[in-house]
């Protein structure tokens, strides 16, 4: 058998060759009809996935958030685009279905027997954390938190992953597995199969059975008049988790907020569940993608009631508001606001910047918890003395209604659009405070090696036009300085948002032809997640104006990166 060993890896050249030929005569890769032979996997790293290569385990951590979409339960199809696509699909009816999917509900509820029901659910999405062990744990909590909201005991489990097999590396699949099998063994869970699948993206959860009384079984749909709402998780788990993918994750006293929502979001609902059945609850529904505001409605909704919650009382992360005020706010707000703004009545005093957090798409959220006065008090204690501090009342059942969600303030809190001294719309917080934000930011291009001594250009010269001293030619130092601090400012992301400002980096350096800066834009542009199709792309667009020249030129680069 004719080998070698490339990298240390060892390749089979006969079934390369053998495979490569197939794939060459057909036109078409045969393990991904998309693509040609050879792919740009074999041209870039000498690796043919269709003759089971795969690639050597990386030497640094790979952040799992880089290399999806959408990160955690925002990965979901909003509530609008399911009630358009579900809408005329009759479910078959059976007497033993209590809860079925028209409901809407957390999971679904069977009748089993005298006394008994299954409680069945599925959820699973894409990471929301870079650790894959840890993406496996929040998988499991976030799967069995549905039967939890339903008052019931999960029992078994099938794991689900979506896994780009060949691409990278398998002991990040095998810590996700590990990882959310580990979580299950902590909740009492059986994990008793599964199934995978070989996806472009990372996607992993679980289907999830469990049992439950049905004369005890707490639904969406059963909160009255009088309830207080009990919520057991701070919110901010998407716009912190985006904030992260795109390294604006906001600077705090209490620690890192990145790592606050990991062990959130990694934390069982099973303690306050188990509360919530000992107190007689009412109703229940979790807090996941579509948003606080978005299952609130729903829980309004099917109980035919209008609900008031006051945003003063609403844990949030730290850095959450900060985050919105900067105008971190991920598409998947957005999405939720389409789905559920009819619902929603803001009260006087309410800003958009409070509504995108109550928007917030949330993966492995808290509990929403509806129990009559005195036992929604009682609740909050058990769990404040269980560990549970996030935990606090925040709103109420107001009385029988249409389903509206009334959003009132109190002014105790400071909202996001008050850090930057304006009252105005979350579009203009999130540009009004960029400036200020990016005073926190580090960035360093090809061209400036090392961090500038900060302050903007137009200060610098207010300073030397007060110190009576004209910038002379000679003075490199301060030439450099300018330069580098003119750089870091034009680098920030503004009206041009910092992914489009990379691929023009890259173009702009091709066009160049500076070499050094190629080689830097190119390594940024795979620290954020480039594609390398989106590369090439940048690269052919300086091609396109230059000509031969700058193809050979870049192909030079390529080949000795590759």
């Amino acid at each position: 058998m004719e080998s070698d060993a490339v990298n240390g890896m060892a390749r089979n050249i006969e079934k390369r060759r053998r495979v490569m030929q197939r794939s060459m005569q057909l036109g078409h890769c045969i393990c991904n009809p998309r693509l040609a032979c050879p792919c740009q996997m074999l041209r870039t790293r000498d690796i043919c996935q269709c003759a089971g290569e795969r690639p050597e385990p990386a030497n640094e951590p790979v952040r799992l958030t880089r290399l999806v979409e959408k990160a955690g339960c925002a990965s979901k199809i909003d509530q609008a685009t399911l009630r358009r696509v579900l809408g005329g699909i009759d479910m078959p009816s059976d007497p033993r279905v209590i809860i079925g999917a028209p409901a809407g509900d957390d999971a679904g509820v069977f009748r089993i027997g005298e006394g008994q029901a299954w409680v069945q659910t599925v959820d699973v999405f894409s990471p929301c954390v870079d650790d894959p062990y840890l993406f496996g744990q929040i998988a499991a909590a976030n799967s069995v938190s549905d039967v939890y909201a339903m008052g019931g005991t999960p029992l078994t489990a099938l794991s689900i992953i979506g896994f780009p097999a060949g691409e990278l590396p398998e002991p990040i699949m095998r810590e996700i597995v590990r990882g959310g099998v580990d979580k299950m063994a902590e909740a009492g869970v059986a994990v008793i199969g599964g199934h995978s699948i070989n996806d472009h993206e990372i996607k992993a959860g679980f289907a999830v059975t469990g049992l439950v009384d049905p004369d005890r079984i707490l639904s969406n749909a059963a909160c009255r008049p009088g309830d207080r709402l009990v919520l057991t998780k701070p919110l901010g788990t998407g716009i912190l988790s985006f904030a992260a993918q795109i390294d604006r994750v906001p600077r705090v006293e209490a620690g890192d907020p990145v790592e606050a929502i990991g062990r959130s979001m990694a934390a069982l609902n099973r303690t306050a569940a188990e509360w919530m059945v000992r107190l007689d609850a009412h109703a229940c529904t979790d807090i996941t993608g579509f948003g606080m505001i978005g299952h609130v409605a729903a829980m309004a909704a099917a109980g035919d009631v209008d609900i008031e919650i006051v945003w003063d009382d609403v844990p949030l992360f730290d850095g959450v508001v900060e985050a919105v005020a900067a105008g971190i706010v991920p598409g998947a707000v957005e999405r939720n606001r389409e789905s559920s703004q009819h619902a929603v009545v803001a009260g006087e005093g309410v800003t958009p910047g409070m509504l995108d957090i109550l928007f917030d798409a949330q993966t492995s959220g808290g509990l929403l918890v509806a129990l009559p006065p005195g036992r929604a008090e009682e609740y909050v204690e058990r769990l404040h003395a269980e560990g549970i501090a996030a935990a606090a009342i925040v709103g109420r059942v107001s009385g029988p209604g249409s389903g509206r969600v009334r959003v009132c303030t109190s002014g105790r809190r400071q909202p996001p659009e008050s850090l930057q001294g304006s009252a105005g719309s979350s579009t203009q917080a999130g540009s009004s405070t960029q400036a200020a934000h990016r005073e926190d930011l580090k960035m360093s291009d090809c061209c400036n090696h090392g961090d500038s001594a900060g302050g903007s250009p137009a200060a610098s010269s207010a300073e030397a036009a007060s110190s009576g001293r004209a910038f002379a030619a000679s003075d490199t130092s301060e030439a450099r300085r300018r330069f580098q601090e003119f750089l870091r400012v034009v680098n920030q992301p503004g009206a041009l948002d910092a992914h489009t400002k990379q691929a023009i980096s890259i173009a702009l350096a091709v066009l160049a032809k500076c070499e050094p800066c190629v080689r830097s834009h190119i390594a940024k542009a795979r620290q954020k997640g480039f594609s390398d199709a989106e590369i090439d792309e940048a690269a052919w667009m300086a091609i396109s104006f230059g000509g031969a020249p700058l193809m050979m030129f870049y192909d030079g680069i390529r080949r000795s990166s590759a």
